[in-house]
């Protein structure tokens, strides 16, 4: 995914970086980083199931992005299929109100494992939250193998 060009604004300035621990309320919202919200600025977001259990947050035009490359997956493949439903029809477009707090679905809060805290990570374009707990089992796996090695980043063309 790109991110969008703008005279006044640079990739970096579009980049979600960092890591919060913030709490849940009640109504079941949470409070983005200043930093978030900066990026974001007044364009909406779309939160969805991620990957591993966690939600992403997308600002709406990377997830226009997105969705266009999953449109051109096609109908056919199976796993194509498994993602749109995956990703979409678990998604609601959210806009963080005057103090920074945006609502997280229910739904979406029982699939991450959501009660109380969670961790807001950014992840370049995008953001993911997740269940405290499962978010030190991600980066802090017993085995001690992160599968971050630079044989790994040099597979990867890094």
């Amino acid at each position: 995914m790109s991110i969008p060009n703008s005279p006044n604004i640079s990739a970096f300035d579009r980049m979600f970086l960092g890591e919060f621990q913030r709490g849940i309320d009640k109504k079941g919202r949470l409070t983005l980083p200043a930093a978030f919200r900066d990026v974001l600025g007044d364009e909406p977001a779309v939160i969805t199931k991620g990957l591993d259990k966690c939600l992403f947050l997308f600002p709406a035009s990377q997830f226009k992005e997105l969705s266009q490359k999953v449109r051109e997956l096609g109908y056919s493949p199976s796993d194509a299929r498994r993602l749109r439903r995956h990703f979409y029809s678990s998604a609601s477009t959210v806009r963080p109100d005057s103090m920074g707090r945006i609502n997280l679905p229910p739904k979406l809060r029982q699939y991450a494992d959501l009660t109380n805290e969670a961790i807001v990570a950014g992840v370049d374009a995008y953001v993911e939250i997740w269940n405290v707990q499962r978010w030190e089992e991600e980066i802090n796996p017993e085995d001690g193998e992160d599968g971050i090695s630079a044989e790994r980043w040099e597979d990867l063309g890094i």
